[in-house]
Protein backbone atom coordinates (compact mmCIF):
# COMPACT_ATOMS: atom_id res chain seq x y z
CA UNK A 1 0.00 0.00 0.00
CA UNK A 2 1.35 3.64 -0.80
CA UNK A 3 2.84 5.19 2.08
CA UNK A 4 1.81 8.09 3.38
CA UNK A 5 3.53 11.42 2.87
CA UNK A 6 4.91 13.68 5.53
CA UNK A 7 2.28 16.36 5.15
CA UNK A 8 -0.71 14.02 5.66
CA UNK A 9 1.27 12.51 8.96
CA UNK A 10 1.92 16.11 10.06
CA UNK A 11 -2.03 17.04 9.38
CA UNK A 12 -3.44 13.96 11.27
CA UNK A 13 -1.63 14.91 14.50
CA UNK A 14 -2.81 18.56 13.91
CA UNK A 15 -6.46 16.78 14.25
CA UNK A 16 -6.04 15.65 17.56
CA UNK A 17 -3.73 18.74 18.98
CA UNK A 18 -7.39 20.84 17.95
CA UNK A 19 -9.05 17.85 19.82
CA UNK A 20 -7.50 18.28 23.05
CA UNK A 21 -7.66 22.09 23.26
CA UNK A 22 -10.99 21.37 24.53
CA UNK A 23 -10.70 17.36 25.84
CA UNK A 24 -7.46 17.72 27.92
CA UNK A 25 -8.38 21.13 29.26
CA UNK A 26 -11.46 19.69 30.49
CA UNK A 27 -10.00 16.89 31.94
CA UNK A 28 -6.74 18.61 33.31
CA UNK A 29 -8.53 21.69 34.28
CA UNK A 30 -12.97 21.23 35.14
CA UNK A 31 -12.92 19.42 38.24
CA UNK A 32 -10.50 22.21 39.51
CA UNK A 33 -12.57 24.91 38.02
CA UNK A 34 -15.77 23.86 39.54
CA UNK A 35 -14.54 23.14 42.71
CA UNK A 36 -12.37 26.28 43.02
CA UNK A 37 -14.09 28.58 40.66
CA UNK A 38 -17.48 28.02 40.44
CA UNK A 39 -17.80 27.06 43.96
CA UNK A 40 -19.44 23.38 43.14
CA UNK A 41 -18.62 20.81 45.80
CA UNK A 42 -16.02 18.15 44.86
CA UNK A 43 -18.71 15.23 45.71
CA UNK A 44 -21.04 16.90 43.48
CA UNK A 45 -18.22 17.45 40.67
CA UNK A 46 -17.65 14.01 40.94
CA UNK A 47 -21.52 13.11 40.16
CA UNK A 48 -21.71 15.51 37.12
CA UNK A 49 -18.40 14.22 35.64
CA UNK A 50 -20.26 10.66 35.86
CA UNK A 51 -23.35 11.52 34.36
CA UNK A 52 -22.26 13.58 31.85
CA UNK A 53 -19.42 11.25 30.62
CA UNK A 54 -21.62 8.69 30.44
CA UNK A 55 -23.87 10.71 28.65
CA UNK A 56 -20.75 11.35 26.29
CA UNK A 57 -20.26 7.32 26.12
CA UNK A 58 -24.02 7.19 24.38
CA UNK A 59 -23.40 9.92 21.84
CA UNK A 60 -20.21 8.61 20.40
CA UNK A 61 -22.50 5.28 19.21
CA UNK A 62 -24.82 8.02 17.78
CA UNK A 63 -22.23 9.92 16.44
CA UNK A 64 -20.61 6.52 15.20
CA UNK A 65 -24.14 5.40 13.37
CA UNK A 66 -24.35 9.03 11.58
CA UNK A 67 -20.93 8.66 10.52
CA UNK A 68 -21.41 5.00 8.83
CA UNK A 69 -25.03 6.33 6.83
CA UNK A 70 -22.73 9.78 5.73
CA UNK A 71 -20.99 9.39 2.69
CA UNK A 72 -19.51 12.84 0.17
CA UNK A 73 -17.88 12.01 -3.15
CA UNK A 74 -15.66 15.10 -2.21
CA UNK A 75 -14.78 14.85 1.14
CA UNK A 76 -15.09 11.37 1.95
CA UNK A 77 -16.92 10.36 5.45
CA UNK A 78 -15.03 11.61 7.91
CA UNK A 79 -13.74 15.16 7.05
CA UNK A 80 -17.06 16.72 6.58
CA UNK A 81 -18.13 16.72 10.42
CA UNK A 82 -14.62 17.78 11.40
CA UNK A 83 -15.29 20.92 8.89
CA UNK A 84 -18.61 21.92 10.02
CA UNK A 85 -18.53 20.80 13.95
CA UNK A 86 -15.26 22.07 15.01
CA UNK A 87 -15.91 25.49 15.47
CA UNK A 88 -19.70 24.69 17.75
CA UNK A 89 -17.13 22.64 19.78
CA UNK A 90 -14.23 25.27 20.40
CA UNK A 91 -17.35 27.84 21.50
CA UNK A 92 -19.08 25.04 23.79
CA UNK A 93 -15.34 24.54 25.45
CA UNK A 94 -15.66 28.46 26.67
CA UNK A 95 -18.80 28.19 27.43
CA UNK A 96 -18.22 25.34 29.58
CA UNK A 97 -15.45 26.96 31.32
CA UNK A 98 -17.93 30.37 32.22
CA UNK A 99 -20.10 28.90 34.43
CA UNK A 100 -22.45 31.76 36.26
CA UNK A 101 -23.08 32.43 39.75
CA UNK A 102 -26.92 32.32 40.14
CA UNK A 103 -27.89 30.50 42.94
CA UNK A 104 -26.39 26.74 43.61
CA UNK A 105 -28.88 24.77 41.57
CA UNK A 106 -28.67 27.54 38.71
CA UNK A 107 -24.98 27.21 38.72
CA UNK A 108 -25.15 23.36 38.70
CA UNK A 109 -28.05 23.25 35.99
CA UNK A 110 -25.75 25.12 33.53
CA UNK A 111 -22.88 23.08 34.50
CA UNK A 112 -24.42 19.95 33.46
CA UNK A 113 -25.45 21.67 30.52
CA UNK A 114 -22.76 23.34 28.75
CA UNK A 115 -20.83 20.04 29.78
CA UNK A 116 -23.37 17.35 28.14
CA UNK A 117 -23.74 19.91 25.23
CA UNK A 118 -19.58 19.96 24.77
CA UNK A 119 -19.15 16.18 24.77
CA UNK A 120 -21.97 15.90 22.38
CA UNK A 121 -20.26 18.03 19.99
CA UNK A 122 -16.81 16.53 20.81
CA UNK A 123 -18.33 13.32 19.91
CA UNK A 124 -19.48 14.38 16.03
CA UNK A 125 -15.72 16.06 15.46
CA UNK A 126 -13.88 13.17 17.74
CA UNK A 127 -15.57 10.08 16.21
CA UNK A 128 -14.95 10.89 12.75
CA UNK A 129 -11.37 11.77 13.38
CA UNK A 130 -10.14 8.63 15.06
CA UNK A 131 -11.80 6.87 12.26
CA UNK A 132 -10.00 8.58 9.82
CA UNK A 133 -6.82 6.75 10.19
CA UNK A 134 -8.20 2.99 9.53
CA UNK A 135 -9.06 5.36 6.30
CA UNK A 136 -5.99 6.54 5.36
CA UNK A 137 -4.06 3.58 5.64
CA UNK A 138 -3.55 -0.49 6.44
CA UNK A 139 0.08 -1.00 6.69
CA UNK A 140 1.14 -1.32 10.84
CA UNK A 141 4.08 1.13 10.26
CA UNK A 142 2.07 3.76 8.73
CA UNK A 143 -0.36 3.84 11.42
CA UNK A 144 2.11 3.26 14.22
CA UNK A 145 3.19 6.85 12.04
CA UNK A 146 -0.30 8.28 12.34
CA UNK A 147 -0.46 7.41 16.17
CA UNK A 148 2.91 8.90 17.31
CA UNK A 149 1.10 11.89 15.49
CA UNK A 150 -1.93 11.90 17.18
CA UNK A 151 -0.08 11.58 20.41
CA UNK A 152 2.50 14.40 19.78
CA UNK A 153 -0.29 16.84 18.83
CA UNK A 154 -2.24 15.44 22.24
CA UNK A 155 1.24 16.01 23.80
CA UNK A 156 1.80 19.17 22.68
CA UNK A 157 -1.28 20.94 23.83
CA UNK A 158 -1.23 18.77 27.05
CA UNK A 159 2.70 20.22 27.91
CA UNK A 160 1.91 23.65 26.76
CA UNK A 161 -0.96 23.60 29.34
CA UNK A 162 0.90 22.43 32.08
CA UNK A 163 3.91 24.74 31.28
CA UNK A 164 1.54 28.20 31.09
CA UNK A 165 -1.84 27.42 32.40
CA UNK A 166 -1.11 25.31 35.43
CA UNK A 167 1.18 27.72 37.42
CA UNK A 168 -1.65 30.31 37.41
CA UNK A 169 -4.43 28.09 39.30
CA UNK A 170 -3.05 29.21 42.56
CA UNK A 171 -5.03 31.00 45.64
CA UNK A 172 -5.51 34.77 45.01
CA UNK A 173 -5.70 34.54 41.16
CA UNK A 174 -9.01 35.81 38.94
CA UNK A 175 -9.15 32.19 37.67
CA UNK A 176 -12.42 32.58 35.76
CA UNK A 177 -10.36 35.51 33.37
CA UNK A 178 -7.58 33.43 32.92
CA UNK A 179 -10.40 30.41 31.60
CA UNK A 180 -12.26 32.56 29.59
CA UNK A 181 -9.11 34.22 27.88
CA UNK A 182 -7.45 30.89 27.50
CA UNK A 183 -10.84 29.42 25.98
CA UNK A 184 -11.65 31.97 23.86
CA UNK A 185 -7.65 32.09 22.24
CA UNK A 186 -8.03 28.63 21.44
CA UNK A 187 -11.32 28.63 19.21
CA UNK A 188 -8.81 30.33 16.90
CA UNK A 189 -6.30 28.42 17.21
CA UNK A 190 -8.34 24.90 16.76
CA UNK A 191 -10.12 26.22 13.75
CA UNK A 192 -7.00 26.55 11.73
CA UNK A 193 -5.32 23.33 13.39
CA UNK A 194 -9.30 21.31 12.30
CA UNK A 195 -8.91 23.17 8.76
CA UNK A 196 -5.24 22.41 8.15
CA UNK A 197 -6.28 18.28 9.00
CA UNK A 198 -9.29 18.42 6.55
CA UNK A 199 -6.96 19.77 3.66
CA UNK A 200 -4.24 17.38 4.41
CA UNK A 201 -5.47 13.45 5.79
CA UNK A 202 -7.67 12.03 2.89
CA UNK A 203 -8.61 8.59 2.86
CA UNK A 204 -7.00 6.25 0.56
CA UNK A 205 -8.88 2.58 1.48
CA UNK A 206 -11.24 1.07 -0.91
CA UNK A 207 -14.73 1.12 -0.01
CA UNK A 208 -17.07 -1.50 -1.28
CA UNK A 209 -20.14 0.01 0.65
CA UNK A 210 -19.98 4.06 0.89
CA UNK A 211 -23.39 4.19 3.67
CA UNK A 212 -24.16 1.32 5.92
CA UNK A 213 -26.91 -0.05 6.92
CA UNK A 214 -27.97 -0.45 11.08
CA UNK A 215 -27.96 -4.15 10.15
CA UNK A 216 -24.36 -4.13 8.48
CA UNK A 217 -23.05 -2.14 11.96
CA UNK A 218 -24.75 -4.38 13.91
CA UNK A 219 -23.28 -7.46 12.12
CA UNK A 220 -19.36 -5.95 11.95
CA UNK A 221 -19.76 -5.92 15.89
CA UNK A 222 -20.92 -9.39 16.63
CA UNK A 223 -18.01 -11.65 17.37
CA UNK A 224 -15.32 -8.83 16.96
CA UNK A 225 -13.73 -10.78 19.81
CA UNK A 226 -10.21 -8.93 19.70
CA UNK A 227 -12.47 -5.24 19.38
CA UNK A 228 -14.72 -6.25 22.86
CA UNK A 229 -11.62 -7.27 24.60
CA UNK A 230 -9.59 -4.43 23.53
CA UNK A 231 -12.90 -2.08 24.79
CA UNK A 232 -12.95 -3.81 28.15
CA UNK A 233 -8.71 -2.96 28.44
CA UNK A 234 -9.16 0.47 27.35
CA UNK A 235 -11.77 1.02 29.88
CA UNK A 236 -10.49 -0.11 32.64
CA UNK A 237 -6.72 1.59 32.01
CA UNK A 238 -8.71 4.98 31.10
CA UNK A 239 -10.51 4.56 34.13
CA UNK A 240 -7.64 5.16 36.07
CA UNK A 241 -5.37 7.65 33.83
CA UNK A 242 -8.03 9.92 34.46
CA UNK A 243 -8.37 9.47 38.12
CA UNK A 244 -4.72 10.26 37.55
CA UNK A 245 -4.78 13.20 35.25
CA UNK A 246 -7.85 14.82 37.47
CA UNK A 247 -5.46 15.01 40.39
CA UNK A 248 -2.29 15.46 38.97
CA UNK A 249 -2.14 19.35 39.82
CA UNK A 250 -3.88 18.60 43.33
CA UNK A 251 -0.77 15.58 43.99
CA UNK A 252 1.98 18.54 42.73
CA UNK A 253 0.18 21.41 44.95
CA UNK A 254 -1.36 19.74 47.94
CA UNK A 255 0.65 16.71 48.57
CA UNK A 256 4.20 17.48 47.31
CA UNK A 257 3.91 20.80 48.06
CA UNK A 258 5.51 21.86 44.75
CA UNK A 259 2.91 23.38 42.21
CA UNK A 260 6.01 24.66 40.13
CA UNK A 261 6.69 21.33 39.17
CA UNK A 262 3.82 20.96 37.16
CA UNK A 263 5.68 22.83 34.06
CA UNK A 264 8.70 20.88 35.01
CA UNK A 265 6.54 17.68 34.78
CA UNK A 266 5.21 19.03 31.41
CA UNK A 267 8.33 19.62 29.69
CA UNK A 268 9.78 15.97 30.77
CA UNK A 269 6.13 14.40 29.15
CA UNK A 270 6.72 16.88 26.29
CA UNK A 271 10.08 15.40 25.16
CA UNK A 272 9.25 11.91 26.24
CA UNK A 273 6.39 11.79 23.80
CA UNK A 274 9.07 12.87 21.14
CA UNK A 275 10.76 10.09 21.48
CA UNK A 276 8.38 7.43 22.08
CA UNK A 277 6.75 8.82 18.58
CA UNK A 278 10.05 8.55 16.82
CA UNK A 279 10.73 4.83 18.65
CA UNK A 280 7.44 3.40 18.22
CA UNK A 281 7.21 2.56 15.09
CA UNK A 282 10.50 0.61 15.49
CA UNK A 283 9.19 -0.93 19.03
CA UNK A 284 5.56 -2.16 16.85
CA UNK A 285 7.77 -4.00 14.11
CA UNK A 286 9.73 -5.85 16.89
CA UNK A 287 7.31 -6.74 19.15
CA UNK A 288 4.21 -5.85 18.25
CA UNK A 289 1.39 -3.65 19.19
CA UNK A 290 -0.10 -6.39 21.80
CA UNK A 291 3.13 -6.41 23.61
CA UNK A 292 3.87 -2.91 23.46
CA UNK A 293 0.52 -2.11 25.00
CA UNK A 294 0.95 -4.82 27.66
CA UNK A 295 4.52 -3.46 28.59
CA UNK A 296 3.26 -0.05 28.88
CA UNK A 297 0.96 -1.12 31.52
CA UNK A 298 3.32 -2.76 33.59
CA UNK A 299 5.57 0.42 33.97
CA UNK A 300 2.07 2.17 34.77
CA UNK A 301 1.44 0.13 37.77
CA UNK A 302 5.05 0.45 39.12
CA UNK A 303 4.60 4.49 38.78
CA UNK A 304 1.00 4.34 40.57
CA UNK A 305 2.38 2.40 43.46
CA UNK A 306 5.43 4.72 43.85
CA UNK A 307 3.24 7.68 44.07
CA UNK A 308 0.39 5.66 46.63
CA UNK A 309 3.81 4.46 48.94
CA UNK A 310 5.54 7.32 48.93
CA UNK A 311 5.40 10.02 52.01
CA UNK A 312 4.66 13.48 51.02
CA UNK A 313 7.54 14.53 52.54
CA UNK A 314 9.80 12.45 49.87
CA UNK A 315 9.04 15.18 46.94
CA UNK A 316 11.47 13.52 44.44
CA UNK A 317 10.34 10.11 45.17
CA UNK A 318 7.25 10.69 44.38
CA UNK A 319 7.59 12.91 41.60
CA UNK A 320 9.79 10.38 40.00
CA UNK A 321 6.79 8.04 40.29
CA UNK A 322 4.51 10.34 38.51
CA UNK A 323 6.82 10.13 35.74
CA UNK A 324 7.37 6.34 35.55
CA UNK A 325 3.81 6.13 35.60
CA UNK A 326 2.90 8.57 32.66
CA UNK A 327 5.85 7.06 30.68
CA UNK A 328 3.26 4.15 30.43
CA UNK A 329 0.56 6.04 29.86
CA UNK A 330 1.89 7.82 27.16
CA UNK A 331 3.23 4.57 25.29
CA UNK A 332 -0.07 2.83 25.54
CA UNK A 333 -1.98 6.37 23.92
CA UNK A 334 0.25 5.61 20.97
CA UNK A 335 -0.10 2.21 20.62
CA UNK A 336 -4.09 2.04 21.45
CA UNK A 337 -5.25 3.76 17.99
CA UNK A 338 -3.27 1.57 15.95
CA UNK A 339 -4.87 -1.61 17.77
CA UNK A 340 -8.08 -0.70 17.28
CA UNK A 341 -7.85 0.11 13.52
CA UNK A 342 -6.83 -3.07 13.63
CA UNK A 343 -10.10 -4.50 14.69
CA UNK A 344 -11.97 -2.55 11.72
CA UNK A 345 -10.31 -4.65 9.50
CA UNK A 346 -11.01 -8.47 11.71
CA UNK A 347 -14.70 -7.05 11.50
CA UNK A 348 -14.48 -6.25 7.74
CA UNK A 349 -12.87 -9.76 7.37
CA UNK A 350 -16.14 -11.32 9.53
CA UNK A 351 -18.50 -9.57 7.49
CA UNK A 352 -17.07 -7.88 4.19
CA UNK A 353 -18.17 -4.35 5.30
CA UNK A 354 -16.17 -1.91 6.36
CA UNK A 355 -17.45 -0.09 9.49
CA UNK A 356 -14.57 2.41 10.84
CA UNK A 357 -17.93 4.60 12.21
CA UNK A 358 -19.25 2.03 14.96
CA UNK A 359 -16.35 0.36 15.34
CA UNK A 360 -14.23 3.57 16.87
CA UNK A 361 -18.05 4.29 18.65
CA UNK A 362 -18.07 1.93 20.48
CA UNK A 363 -14.07 1.59 21.26
CA UNK A 364 -14.89 5.53 22.43
CA UNK A 365 -17.77 4.57 23.77
CA UNK A 366 -15.94 2.12 26.66
CA UNK A 367 -13.46 4.80 26.71
CA UNK A 368 -15.18 7.89 27.59
CA UNK A 369 -17.14 5.28 30.28
CA UNK A 370 -13.49 5.23 32.22
CA UNK A 371 -12.63 8.38 31.78
CA UNK A 372 -16.58 8.82 33.73
CA UNK A 373 -15.67 6.48 36.52
CA UNK A 374 -12.17 7.61 36.33
CA UNK A 375 -12.99 10.92 37.20
CA UNK A 376 -15.32 10.42 39.64
CA UNK A 377 -13.98 8.13 41.55
CA UNK A 378 -10.53 10.82 41.61
CA UNK A 379 -13.53 13.44 42.74
CA UNK A 380 -15.23 10.71 45.54
CA UNK A 381 -11.46 10.19 46.53
CA UNK A 382 -11.39 13.66 47.41
CA UNK A 383 -14.41 14.24 48.80
CA UNK A 384 -13.95 11.11 51.26
CA UNK A 385 -10.06 12.41 52.35
CA UNK A 386 -12.17 15.86 53.37
CA UNK A 387 -10.58 18.43 50.92
CA UNK A 388 -11.40 21.89 51.60
CA UNK A 389 -10.54 24.45 48.24
CA UNK A 390 -8.31 27.33 49.60
CA UNK A 391 -7.28 25.23 53.01
CA UNK A 392 -4.27 23.57 54.01
CA UNK A 393 -5.16 19.74 53.35
CA UNK A 394 -5.62 17.20 56.29
CA UNK A 395 -3.52 13.78 56.40
CA UNK A 396 -7.07 12.06 55.36
CA UNK A 397 -7.15 14.89 52.13
CA UNK A 398 -3.69 13.53 51.60
CA UNK A 399 -4.40 10.11 51.42
CA UNK A 400 -7.17 10.63 49.30
CA UNK A 401 -5.44 12.40 46.66
CA UNK A 402 -2.43 9.82 46.87
CA UNK A 403 -5.23 7.25 46.63
CA UNK A 404 -6.27 8.82 43.57
CA UNK A 405 -3.28 9.69 41.85
CA UNK A 406 -1.29 6.05 42.73
CA UNK A 407 -3.32 3.48 43.83
CA UNK A 408 -6.55 3.84 41.61
CA UNK A 409 -4.19 4.16 38.50
CA UNK A 410 -2.01 1.04 39.48
CA UNK A 411 -4.75 -1.01 40.28
CA UNK A 412 -6.42 -0.61 36.84
CA UNK A 413 -3.77 -0.48 34.53
CA UNK A 414 -2.85 -3.88 36.32
CA UNK A 415 -6.63 -5.49 35.34
CA UNK A 416 -6.42 -3.62 31.98
CA UNK A 417 -2.64 -5.60 31.11
CA UNK A 418 -4.34 -9.19 32.46
CA UNK A 419 -7.12 -8.93 30.26
CA UNK A 420 -5.15 -7.50 27.04
CA UNK A 421 -2.96 -10.66 27.37
CA UNK A 422 -6.20 -12.56 26.29
CA UNK A 423 -6.08 -10.02 22.83
CA UNK A 424 -5.07 -12.49 20.47
CA UNK A 425 -5.10 -10.20 17.10
CA UNK A 426 -1.48 -10.53 16.48
CA UNK A 427 -0.13 -8.41 13.59
CA UNK A 428 0.68 -11.83 12.16
CA UNK A 429 -2.83 -12.47 11.83
CA UNK A 430 -3.88 -8.90 11.13
CA UNK A 431 -1.43 -9.55 8.11
CA UNK A 432 -3.28 -12.91 7.11
CA UNK A 433 -6.18 -10.58 7.25
CA UNK A 434 -5.52 -8.05 4.90
CA UNK A 435 -4.15 -10.60 2.58
CA UNK A 436 -7.39 -11.98 2.60
CA UNK A 437 -9.77 -9.43 2.17
CA UNK A 438 -7.30 -7.68 -0.83
CA UNK A 439 -7.93 -11.26 -2.01
CA UNK A 440 -11.41 -11.37 -1.87
CA UNK A 441 -11.59 -7.60 -3.39
CA UNK A 442 -9.19 -8.51 -6.59
CA UNK A 443 -12.04 -12.04 -7.11
CA UNK A 444 -14.85 -9.56 -6.93
CA UNK A 445 -13.29 -7.04 -9.04
CA UNK A 446 -12.17 -9.79 -11.27
CA UNK A 447 -15.82 -11.05 -11.59
CA UNK A 448 -17.63 -7.43 -11.90
CA UNK A 449 -15.18 -7.26 -15.12
CA UNK A 450 -16.40 -10.51 -16.32
CA UNK A 451 -19.83 -9.62 -15.25
CA UNK A 452 -19.60 -6.67 -17.47
CA UNK A 453 -18.03 -8.11 -20.26
CA UNK A 454 -20.99 -10.26 -20.34
CA UNK A 455 -23.23 -7.99 -21.00
CA UNK A 456 -21.70 -6.25 -23.33
CA UNK A 457 -21.38 -9.15 -25.87
CA UNK A 458 -24.86 -10.49 -24.98
CA UNK A 459 -26.94 -7.83 -23.63
CA UNK A 460 -27.97 -9.63 -20.89
CA UNK A 461 -26.28 -8.90 -17.09
CA UNK A 462 -24.95 -11.79 -15.15
CA UNK A 463 -25.13 -12.63 -11.47
CA UNK A 464 -21.93 -11.39 -9.80
CA UNK A 465 -21.66 -13.99 -6.57
CA UNK A 466 -20.56 -11.69 -3.72
CA UNK A 467 -17.45 -12.33 -1.75
CA UNK A 468 -17.96 -14.67 1.19
CA UNK A 469 -17.48 -13.57 4.60
CA UNK A 470 -15.80 -15.32 7.02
Amino acid sequence: MKKLNRLSIIGYGAGDAANNLAFTTATMFLLVYYTDVAGISAAAAGTLLLAVRIFDAFADVVAGRVVDRTFSKRFGKFRPFIMFGSIPLLLLSVATFSVPQIGETGTLLYAYVTYAALGLAYSLVNIPYGSLAGAMTQDPGERAKLGSARMIGAALVGSSLGIFVAPLIKPGADLQATFTGITLAFVVIGAALYFFTVFTAKEQVHRAVPNVTLRQSIDTLKGNKPLMMLCLSSFLFLSGYLALTSVQLYYLRDVLGRLDLYPVLSVIQLVLTFVLAAIMPRLVRAVGKKNVYVYASVVTVVGGVIVFLTPASQTWIGFGGLLISLVGVMAVSIVVWALEADTVEYGEWKTGVRTEGITYALFSFTRKTGQAVGGALAAYALALGGYKSGAAQTADAVFGIQVAAGAIPAALALLALLVMTKYNLTDALHARILADIRARRAEGEAAAAAAGAAQDGAGEPLAVRPAAAN
